[in-house]
């Protein structure tokens, strides 16, 4: 039931500078003034873009003659010049006529490509038939800052801007769902005319990503995280650095992790990197994810190979599995999910293989004891304060070594609930202060407490904690809990939670992938941006 390895195929290198796709990057420039633009465009070629639009609204004074022949000459990239009207989302309210002489003169001047808007295209393409240099294009554009409409409305829509003339059919739509995306990567891989398609707002990052798998002519990126020329854009930095943009192509596979809110996840920057180290066709993004159901019925094909899953949807997301790994059946929460060749899903959840293999590695550290075939759970009694996912997640792991588990929680009933499911015992957190029946227990805390902001709590006394050896804190924001510090005093060994988040990653590379997890490079990661 395991995952599948991997082909030969799939492990085609790509030595850097090497593109899967010939989808180019394009940034914006926002510049106020055309010195700033020229600022601009020395960062955007260092960044590694192809191209630069120059955003002729943004600049607050504008002598067309004079400085498109500045903008245009001086670039040392190919530019598209666009000269953005108030009524299709852009800043300039001026006199119609003058604004597409302004991009009559930008063709003249040598700019690569222009972008014109559908309602005057028709227009502004018959005035410059036949004086088109050699390697100028057209792009004609719609911006729908409302929604993505249906399949066959944004057919017509191609079908309109077609009509005009366009060398290059560019169309804008905004996401109310992540799974609006998957019309506009149908029309840009089914288009017989180069096109730019693009859903706005952060439900609509993939389209932005993904636009080297699915065809697109181009993506934008932006120079800064505040200077985004439309909504969902993301920095060109990210694209380059974060998801390895010129890494992806038309066979790549796609990964991610669905949330909500999942903006903040780190996993991309962990799992990009251990593809590009082994040389993996496959790229892991992030999901903005608001209906999982819908999610899983729109993104079905096998390209889509496969997510980690974190909060709220690691219980909604079960009932969408065609195979459940009998453990994480048992807990009732997955947080990872592959898709076999065969098109099926499968869950599984690593949280608690994560963080049990910590705890076991402290206990063999404690005892000096070589990895031995029983693990050193086993007979142990084991506290667990939590009955939330993570304490099932824990108080079920445990219990599955052979340790004798006793779970408490603020609120007895669900203590004892866990509990009789995992033949342990239960009690509520007051209670834990005086148990000690035995020395040398293990504490794990799945409990908030101590959690930023309130950092200077713990969810038990610094007396209680001597009957412990080992004692884990599954809060990994601070990594030093007010509880691991009072326990590292009192003697006991101390597991992080950052250890249960970097070994679970570990468990869903090798689900992912078949092969082992690069350890160093993601301890080097997690150590330098977490």
């Amino acid at each position: 039931m395991g995952s599948h390895p991997l082909t030969v195929s799939d492990l085609q290198t790509s030595t850097n500078g090497a593109r899967r796709s010939p989808t180019l990057l394009c940034t914006p420039l926002m510049g106020t003034t055309v010195a700033q633009m020229l600022i601009e465009m020395g960062k955007a070629k260092e960044i590694g873009a192809d191209v630069v639009e120059i955003r002729l609204d943004c600049l607050r004074t504008f002598n067309p003659r004079p400085d498109l022949e500045i903008l245009i000459k001086r670039s040392s990239l190919p530019t598209l010049v666009t000269y953005r009207p108030i009524w299709e989302g852009g800043q300039y309210e001026g006199d119609e006529n003058k604004r597409q002489d302004a991009l009559r003169l930008a063709m003249e001047l040598g700019a690569n490509y222009i972008d014109v808007e559908l309602e005057v295209a028709h227009d502004f393409n018959s005035s410059i038939y036949g004086k088109k240099p050699d390697n100028f294009k057209v792009i004609v554009s719609s911006h729908n800052f409302h929604n993505t409409p249906s399949a066959e409305a944004i057919g017509n829509l191609v079908a309109r801007i077609q009509a005009t003339g366009a060398d290059i059919v560019k169309i804008a739509t905004t996401a109310l769902d992540i799974t609006d995306c998957a019309r506009i990567f149908q029309i840009m891989v089914h288009s017989q005319v180069p096109t730019i398609g693009i859903v706005m707002g952060e439900r609509g990052l993939i389209s932005r990503l993904l636009s080297p798998k699915f065809g697109g002519y181009l993506t934008y990126g932006a120079l800064e995280a505040g200077a985004i020329s439309a909504p969902g854009q993301p920095t060109a930095k990210d694209l380059m650095d974060l998801y390895n943009f010129r890494l992806i192509g038309p066979d790549t596979k796609v990964y991610g992790i669905i949330g909500k809110p999942v903006g903040h996840s780190k996993s991309p920057l962990l799992f990009n990197a251990a593809f590009k180290l082994v040389g993996l066709d496959a790229v892991y993004v992030h999901y903005l994810v608001d209906d999982v159901e819908k999610f899983f019925n729109t993104y079905s094909s096998i390209d889509w190979s496969g997510c980690s899953c974190t909060i709220p949807h690691k219980e909604a997301a079960l009932k969408c599995m065609d195979d459940i790994d009998p453990i994480a059946k048992k807990i009732g929460a997955i947080n990872n999910i592959v898709r076999r060749p065969d098109g099926k899903l499968i869950a599984f959840n690593t949280d608690y293989i994560g963080a049990i293999s910590a705890i076991e590695d402290g206990l063999r550290g404690l005892n000096g004891t070589i990895p031995s075939a029983g693990s050193p759970l086993a007979g142990k009694l084991f506290v667990v304060l939590g009955a939330g996912g993570a304490g099932k997640s824990l108080a079920y792991g445990a219990a599955q070594k052979g340790a004798r588990v006793v779970v408490a929680n603020r609120t007895f009933e669900r203590a004892k609930e866990l509990a009789d499911k995992v033949g342990g015992q239960a009690m509520t957190l007051a209670e834990v202060e005086n148990f000690h029946p035995e020395e040398g227990m293990v504490l794990a805390n799945t409990t908030s407490v101590g959690m930023k902001p309130k950092i200077d709590l713990t969810p038990i006394s610094k007396e209680a904690l001597k009957h412990y050896c080992v004692v884990f804190d599954a809060i990994y924001t601070p990594k030093d809990t007010r509880l691991l510090r009072e326990a590292r005093e009192t003697g006991a060994v101390v597991v992080y939670g950052t250890e249960m988040l970097i070994r679970q990653g570990f468990e869903q590379y090798k689900n992912f992938t078949g092969l082992p997890a690069p350890e160093d490079l993601f301890r080097q990661l997690m150590e330098k941006h977490a």
